[in-house]
């Protein structure tokens, strides 16, 4: 009930009364002034005023919380059932727990902080309380198992749009899936299935996003920046992770609708910053440089070499850098 009516006062402009929310939910005004005053000490401003009823103060206050996220969901299935943490080993390894628990498609895992935060190639993923996003999603696919690495990709587009709708910065793509700004990363996706030959049991797919300005460590002061450091603004972090669901959502029925990537080509394409620069190839048994052309439905990276040939570039494979700087 306390969702419901957190949910009721911020789709209302005017006051709720407390005899509304008792008849919408069967309880007594007793229930409801307790549901309120949960809801306060959770941060929330709400306004109480006799024979008129409650009213939410919408400010800039970030509140991280499970229903301050159920909330904001407006999705069909991404993100519909959530759990949040206020602190967790790692998103990933909570959300693969809940999987083999049998956590329905969509589920959303959300902490404030983790202790174990994980990137690609067992790489740490510093993970603060207070300033960042971190999600996992878990993905039930009816699809192959060779086609859910393309998953990394959809989420890679929906996060970036996300951002550039949710805060007006214009972030791009750094293939395959790292989300950067003027140069520097800003997020960090992974993606981890369990899987037979041939069926999908689950995918886990999780996201770092650096949200609140904060030191990084020396060695990531020139590779890595924040939402608020780029923007100049107080990032709402429940309010982005809500378009991020709502973004990949899209994507998702897309992609598991066309089986591969054709229809989201050209949109993840305009946001590759790699397109068009001069790449270098760190794959273990041939090093190699070449001009990045693009993407294909595969969501295999295109190098084009300097004998004119293109070679195809699988993520797992392989890490790609910018010869001049990050990207």
């Amino acid at each position: 009930m306390k969702t419901e009516i957190l949910k009721l006062l911020r789709e209302s402009t005017e006051y709720v009364s407390g005899q509304e929310l008792c008849e919408k939910f069967g309880v007594s005004r007793t229930a409801v002034w307790k549901a309120v005053n949960q809801l306060k000490k959770e941060g929330y401003d709400i306004e109480a005023v006799s024979n008129r009823g409650y009213r939410l103060s919408e400010g800039t206050r970030d509140i991280l919380g499970k229903s301050e996220l159920e909330s904001r969901m407006k999705t069909k299935w991404s993100g519909r059932q959530v759990y949040f943490y206020e602190q967790t080993d790692s998103t990933n390894l909570q959300a693969k727990r809940l999987a083999e628990g049998g956590a329905a498609h969509g589920t959303l895992i959300v902490a404030d902080m983790q202790t174990d935060g994980r990137g690609r190639r067992g790489r740490g993923w510093e993970s603060p309380a207070g300033t960042n996003i971190y999600f996992t999603i878990v993905l039930r696919p009816q699809f192959s198992p060779d086609r859910a690495s393309m998953l990394t990709l959809v989420m890679a587009l929906s996060v970036a749009s996300a951002i550039r709708e949710s805060c007006g910065i214009e972030a791009g793509i750094k293939w395959p899936n790292d989300i950067v700004v003027n140069g520097r990363k800003i997020v960090g996706i992974l993606t981890e299935m369990s899987a037979e030959p041939d069926y999908i049991h689950y995918v886990v797919t999780g996201v770092g996003i650096n949200t609140g300005r904060r030191e990084f460590p020396e060695e990531l002061r020139e590779k890595a920046t924040s939402l608020e450091e780029e923007s100049g603004n107080r990032i709402i972090r429940a309010e982005l992770v809500q378009k991020c669901m709502e973004c990949f959502e899209e994507n998702y029925d897309t992609f598991d609708s066309d089986g591969d990537l054709s229809r989201l080509l050209d949109r993840y394409e305009e946001l590759l910053v790699n397109r068009g620069r001069m790449v270098r190839v760190l794959d273990p048994q041939c090093e190699f440089e070449g001009t990045a052309a693009g993407i294909n439905a595969g969501g295999e990276l295109l190098v084009r070499m300097e004998d004119g040939s293109t070679r195809e570039v699988y993520a797992g494979e392989v890490s790609v850098r910018g010869i001049y700087g990050y990207v």
